[in-house]
């Protein structure tokens, strides 16, 4: 999206911000709640509740989520729909698309009013918006008239932010319970819950059943590999088929499915493969590496990882080092984003968790382009190099708030080319 009067706006607020009275009254512990329920309201003035124009679904869950929203919006396209779709990945409206560079999937500040005000000035009938749970403790998902909410799955994720798995949890629930609640009574909202994942519960009993919809992994081909996408793809199939789109569109749209850059990307097929995943939790690195040794058989599998600094989940460092000395044959780990964190430091949290019998197939490299680069360097014919954490994200974030362009894709590249 251009420049817009959003971002002015946001500059005013920041200066706001450094006026000692509100710096006092902000830390009343009332005062970030109504402050951040406050901008909502304001923004939805300010661009004339949009939502009520359009038809918006918005995606929870703690992975596959922007995998979901492209899958439903290949649907969408494919019945000739005009989509706008908001990520953590892309930000799309009509025919517009451009890598979200926010660093935020669900963006606050009036930016996500003013993006559905353009979206439906731009003629989109459909508005696809991932709903992660810090958003919705600040309140970004409020003032939207959702047509449908969707839980794919609840795993362990932002334990600090939120202080327990239990405040997590609620806080995906409460975005189920917000939607229930309604800002235009007119919709005819609905709801899909994935029925198999052990969490279901908390999200079903907080809806009318009447508009429930309960998914489950889908039987459809689709063209992208990896067996947890299924899904992602069940989720989306039921919400498509309750936006009124036929089975025979689905299907050949999932077939014909590719992906989403930096999710199970194939950088190279052979003699070896080397695929870029986002995979950055220890249940995403199990399905991550599950998958491969299922669908590819490798020789030996070879892992590239390291897990976010800045205090962020640290409780899974050792489980993440605990997966990959269970499934991987070699691993280098690496820097992902340090933050302020020593990056050493973060590297031994995760080698703790390794058994020390596998200990000997580790080798700590910090530089994340020398890891890559060795990690293929070691690979042979029938091997997998899988490079996990960063997916498609544009940046290496270090000490000071500094941002290093960066490209996972963009490294394996080069030393395929140097190997070659």
């Amino acid at each position: 999206m251009q420049k817009k009067s959003w971002q002015i706006i946001n500059k005013i607020l920041e200066s706001f911000k450094k006026v000692p009275l509100f710096r006092w009254l902000y830390k009343l512990p009332w005062a970030p709640s109504l402050y951040h329920y406050s901008l909502a309201l304001l923004g939805a003035i300010i661009y004339r509740m949009p939502s009520r124009r359009t038809v918006v679904v918005g995606v929870t869950g703690t992975k596959g989520k922007t995998t979901t929203l492209e899958l439903i919006n290949a649907g969408l396209e494919a019945a000739g729909l005009r989509t706008a779709l908001l990520s953590s990945h892309r930000i799309k409206v009509g025919e517009k698309s451009e890598k979200n560079l926010l660093g935020n999937t669900q963006p606050g500040r009036f930016y996500i009013q003013a993006f559905l005000r353009e979206a439906v000035s731009q003629g989109c009938t459909h508005v696809l918006l991932e709903i992660p749970s810090e958003g919705v403790v600040r309140h970004r998902h409020r003032f939207i008239s959702f047509d449908g909410a969707a839980f794919i799955n609840l795993h362990p994720e932002h334990i600090e932010s939120h202080g327990s798995f239990e405040k997590y949890r609620d806080a995906k629930v409460k975005f189920f319970k917000d939607v229930e609640r309604g800002v235009l009574k007119s919709k005819d909202r609905f709801f899909v819950v994935n029925r198999d994942d052990p969490n279901a519960n908390y999200f079903i009993k907080e809806v009318d059943s009447e508009r429930l919809i309960l998914a489950t992994r889908t039987s459809k081909k689709i063209g992208h590999r990896g067996k947890f996408n299924l899904e992602n793809a069940g989720i989306a199939e039921a919400v498509l088929h309750r936006l009124g789109i036929g089975d025979d569109i689905v299907t050949a749209a999932f077939q014909r499915f590719d992906g989403v850059p930096g999710r199970m990307e194939f950088v190279q097929e052979k003699p070896f493969s080397i695929i870029v995943d986002y995979a950055h939790t220890p249940d995403s690195l199990e399905a991550v590496y599950t998958s491969l040794k299922e669908e590819e058989k490798p020789n030996k599998l070879i892992c590239v990882l390291g897990s976010a600094g800045g205090g962020r989940d640290k409780w899974k460092r050792p489980e993440m080092g605990r997966v990959a000395g269970e499934h991987c044959d070699k691993i280098f780990l690496t820097n992902e984003d340090p933050f302020d964190e020593e990056p050493d430091q973060i590297l031994e949290e995760i080698e703790g968790g390794i058994t020390a019998g596998k200990r000997r197939k580790v080798k700590r490299i910090i530089d994340r382009k020398e890891a890559i680069e060795e990690a293929i360097k070691a690979a042979a014919k029938g091997d997998v190099v899988i490079i996990t954490g960063k997916g498609s994200e544009p940046y290496l974030r270090v000490k000071n708030g500094e941002k290093i362009p960066w490209s996972d894709v963009g490294v394996a590249k080069e030393a395929i080319s140097n190997k070659n």
